[in-house]
């Protein structure tokens, strides 16, 4: 089981992020970037899952600083506070100098994925951020605000092909700027991964995917 930690970025701000170590041997460092809804008993459920396959996850805070990890509470009153929050921190633009510290508080080689708004944060990280070797990209609605950045590092995306918080035609322009990225396209709709959307067969698939691509990454020989 993790812990909460305290995080301090390069400017002196501090967040919460929950740590969870590795339990076999170790892969590298994983940094795991929450949907709107913040570090919910999800990604801290997905966190402890991975730390028992070798990696040390972990998961900042990006929205809420130094509060207490957030229940995933649909509401939508709680929604729209979400949102707005998001929508202040540009859908990760803003958050880089957070994900950095979560970065750099992991010897390498270190990975990162992300979900919904963690997605778009995945995006902007494999762009932006130094010190990542891999970055998986799960439903990141809001990618196509930033499809003219190239990322440095390998990096995949996957979508749903019922999402209907992202249109179609993101997902094709996104395809059309970055032909050489490997996108992945499901039987499922938004947040697949998670319990609100979870499709098993579609979540399964593109975790199989990620993990490859960090092995692959990584300089890891033979099957994950």
């Amino acid at each position: 089981m993790g812990e909460r930690v305290l995080l301090t970025t390069k400017t002196g701000e501090r967040l919460a992020a929950y740590h969870a170590p590795a339990q076999e041997a170790r892969r590298g460092g994983l940094v795991i970037l929450h949907a709107i809804w913040g570090v919910t008993p999800h990604i801290r459920e997905l966190s402890d899952t991975l730390d028992a396959q070798g990696y040390e996850v972990i998961a900042p805070s990006l929205l809420d600083g130094e509060a207490p990890f957030p229940e995933h509470n649909t509401d939508f009153p709680i929604l729209q506070q979400r949102m707005a929050l998001g929508e202040a921190a540009g859908w990760g633009e803003g958050c880089t100098g957070q994900i950095q510290a979560a970065v750099d508080a992991l010897a390498g080689p270190v990975f990162v994925m992300g979900f919904c708004f963690g997605g778009t944060s995945a995006w902007i990280a494999s762009c932006f951020c130094d010190g990542i070797t891999a970055v998986s990209c799960f439903y990141g609605g809001h990618i196509i605000q930033y499809v003219g950045e190239t990322p440095k590092v390998p990096t995949i995306l996957h979508f749903g092909k019922t999402d209907d918080t992202i249109p179609p035609a993101d997902v094709e322009a996104i395809a059309a700027a970055h032909p050489d990225l490997p996108l992945w396209l499901y039987d499922a709709g938004h947040a697949f991964v998670a319990p609100s959307g979870h499709h098993e067969d579609s979540a399964r698939l593109a975790m199989l995917r990620t993990l490859q691509l960090f092995h692959r990454a990584g300089g890891r020989k033979g099957e994950v």
